[in-house]
């Protein structure tokens, strides 16, 4: 037995477990469509038979007429699928994607019954979700020889920590990885293909594109040829995927199929990396804004760019940052070179030459009552120089200032951190039990495949 075929026992649905979930998805399609004017859809892996041994997922469709207004669509398809899943549980939420939907734990299922329209092809949806229909039949006509190929690249994507097409992880869909093996023939093919990849790969299985994109991997969508599949997909994903790819098709291991639980640091453990490090975290904390993910993931990733910026023109230099968003707390934490600096600072004017502007940077250093002025102006190698006071000696300063809500943060971490402010920890300070797991991953950093390869050699140096 080879080592895919091992790991494939451990992929596929059992016989029960597929049972139960169609028997479950029956009962909710018998339910939704003896309202008289809907139809229902099971769509995605379970639809396609691709969904991997465990996995509670379950997706289905409110299918309206077309000729609906969308205002009608959100009333009546969230009424519907409300009422349904209220037939069979008492656990369920409302969710937004591009319109509302229900989610739902149902008989141990994660039950979606999202509303879409019954259009008659994907060049005429009028909401992105009524492309999804599309895909499902796109897939099932085409996948069947395919399916343990399929299970094989999702569990490597997962165990690798690049499956997901969320904000937060930045990587590979289910269709995503179904195109791919569609595309290249099969799983070992698609790995040897992607340890060749380069930034700006295309692939057009249809050869119907109609706009070009800008992404660092592009799969042209089969039912709809102006949109890219893999644009949720980052360079740093892509590139975690190829060095996947390359170390497994170099030394095959059963742990490129085995998400490892990375040891987590406790309060004491942090303090030493940190003390060994001879650097310092500080992380700023606040209350999670009331939006989905795919809302307030982007605006945290943004907040945590202008923050940088603001620390590194103020000449606190960033080593590493990151952020991470938790159902009630939010937390951006900055690993910092050096946390305090000198008064004085170093500012370079104009090139003497060029008069006009010369002459304003001597205006307005030559009287140096109120701007704390040092030294200078003075003439070093042709460009004016003056030595000023610094606003902030102390990255904690600037941090707790009000500096921090005027650098463009995203909309609702702004109006959030207005409203409630925000914590600032330092240090071994950073460390919650809730934010524990990610502080360790943040400060002992390594991409999926060095951690597996670093893994396996050492399975390989105790077996000798």
């Amino acid at each position: 037995m080879t080592l895919e075929e091992e790991v494939l026992l451990s992929l596929r649905p059992s016989e029960e477990e597929q049972a139960h979930i169609n028997d479950v998805a029956r009962r909710i399609m018998d339910l939704v469509e003896s309202s008289g004017h809907v139809r229902a859809m099971v769509v995605g892996s379970v639809a396609r038979n691709t969904w991997v041994r465990g996995d509670k997922d379950l997706d289905i469709f409110l299918l309206f007429d077309p000729s609906l207004s969308r205002e009608r669509l959100e009333e009546e398809g969230l009424a519907l699928a409300r009422d349904t899943a209220a037939a069979f549980t008492g656990t369920l939420v409302e969710k937004y994607a591009e319109h509302p939907y229900i989610n739902a734990h149902i008989e141990g299922l994660d039950v979606d019954l999202v509303p879409c329209y019954r259009v008659e092809s994907a060049g005429k949806i009028q909401s992105a979700v009524d492309r999804t229909p599309f895909h499902t039949r796109y897939i099932q006509e085409k996948i069947q020889a395919h399916i343990d190929d399929v299970l094989l690249m999702k569990q490597f994507c997962k165990a690798g920590g690049v499956y997901g097409s969320d904000q937060m992880t930045e990587g590979f869909s289910g269709y995503l990885c179904e195109l791919l093996v569609l595309h290249y023939g099969g799983f070992r093919p698609l790995l040897e293909a992607a340890s060749r990849w380069r930034p700006g790969t295309l692939i057009d299985i249809e050869g119907h594109r109609t706009k070009d994109f800008s992404e660092p991997l592009v799969v042209v969508d089969p039912v709809d040829p102006a949109r890219n599949v893999s644009a949720s997909v980052s360079l740093s994903r892509m590139f975690e995927f190829v060095e996947l790819a390359r170390g497994y098709l170099e030394r095959p291991s059963i742990e490129f199929f085995q998400r490892a639980n990375a040891r987590v640091l406790s309060q004491e453990e942090l303090d030493r990396e940190l003390k060994a490090r001879g650097t310092h975290i500080y992380a700023i904390c606040f209350d999670t804004p009331p939006y989905i993910e795919d809302i307030v993931v982007p605006q945290l990733r943004r907040s945590t760019a202008a923050i940088r910026s603001l620390l590194e023109r103020n000449d606190f230099f960033v080593n590493r940052a990151d952020c991470a968003m938790h159902p009630d707390r939010c937390m951006l934490v900055f690993e910092l070179f050096v946390e305090d600096l000198p008064a004085v600072r170093r500012h370079i004017g104009p090139p003497a030459w060029n008069a006009a502007n010369a002459e304003k940077f001597i205006s307005k250093y030559e009287d140096s009552r109120h701007l704390e002025l040092f030294a200078g102006p003075y003439i070093e190698d042709g460009k004016y120089i003056v030595e000023i006071q610094r606003p902030y000696t102390r990255a904690e300063d600037l941090l707790r200032s009000h500096q921090v809500l005027d650098v463009g943060l995203g909309r609702h971490v702004k109006r959030t951190m207005e409203v409630d402010y925000w914590d600032m920890h330092r240090d071994d300070e950073c460390w919650s039990e809730g934010f524990a797991a990610f502080l360790s991953h943040f400060i002992r950093y390594e991409s999926p495949g060095m951690r597996i390869r670093r893994l396996v050699k050492g399975i390989e140096d105790r077996s000798e």
